[in-house]
């Protein structure tokens, strides 16, 4: 009687092993066709865009402000502001002071990338105020 359970579970585990493969190989075709690929992994073929998504550029315009003016206010804070230059600048001080020189020369290369970061910011600040004027003047991107 053992000797029957033990091949009822080895049927059922080969019948569900074979359900799994089964389900696994027609879901690879049907996947390939969604992504718009190839099953050999080669890139699919995309149109060339037709605009230059204005519209789109000037509807997500004041998230955009409202963000750029965000980090730009973080990054120029006092010492007290968590993510400043500032702050960053401290850490440094500390470090140097405690005698930490690697620590120290890893802050300062922070600082330097934040004070880059800034100048970024700030390019982007001025370009976006140059897309609101263009936006205010041609109906938010609309086409002609």
């Amino acid at each position: 009687m053992p000797a029957n359970r033990t091949s009822v579970g080895r049927k059922a585990a080969a019948l569900g092993a074979l359900a799994l493969t089964g389900s696994l190989l027609a879901a690879v075709p049907a996947q390939a066709a969604e992504q718009g690929g190839s099953p050999s992994g080669a890139p699919s073929v995309r149109a060339v865009p037709t605009g230059d998504g204005a519209k789109a550029v000037c509807k997500r315009l004041p998230k955009t402000e409202e963000r750029v003016t965000k980090a730009l206010a973080r990054l120029n804070g006092d010492a007290t502001v968590v993510g400043s230059i500032a702050r960053m600048q401290q850490r440094a001080a500390n470090a140097k002071t405690a005698g930490h020189t690697e620590i120290e020369k890893l802050l300062n290369d922070r600082v330097a990338a934040r004070k880059a970061l800034v100048i970024t910011l700030q390019t982007r600040q001025n370009d976006l105020t140059s897309v609101a004027t263009w936006c205010a003047a041609h109906n938010q991107g609309e086409s002609k």
